[in-house]
């Protein structure tokens, strides 16, 4: 079981939690169908060497995927943000395979090699 601490609602003020309700949900609601529609996808970002090593994996293996793409370095990084916020992970890329994050591009690796994302993606 996940012991990740999050602050509860009972502590955040109504202005807060209103701020953190509305904090780019069109980013993190795009990424929730994308994964809940498509098999693989990876959530990434421009110029990130991390993120093309997920994707070229995902091709290396034959594993098709959806690969969306938010901002760079220097852009966009307040929408990643609340990517980060809602998943929990603090780097790109995010590799979700039917539905599970299986982490960024080394985990995803480790993953395809232990036999992991074989598993999920054989998955009834």
């Amino acid at each position: 079981m996940l012991n990740r601490p999050i602050l509860d609602n009972a502590h955040l003020s109504p202005a807060v939690q209103a701020t953190l309700e509305n904090f780019h949900p069109d980013i993190v609601r795009e990424v929730q169908e994308a994964v809940a529609r498509d098999r693989v996808v990876i959530v990434g970002m421009r110029l990130n060497e991390a993120c093309t090593k997920a994707r070229k994996l995902m091709d290396a293996n034959g594993v098709a995927h959806t690969y969306l793409e938010y901002g760079g370095y220097f852009s966009e990084w307040r929408r990643r943000l609340a990517l980060k916020m809602w998943t929990g992970w603090p780097t790109f890329p995010m590799v979700f395979v039917r539905g599970t994050l299986v982490g960024g591009a080394s985990d995803a690796k480790k993953a395809f090699d232990d036999g992991t994302i074989k598993a999920l993606l054989e998955a009834p």
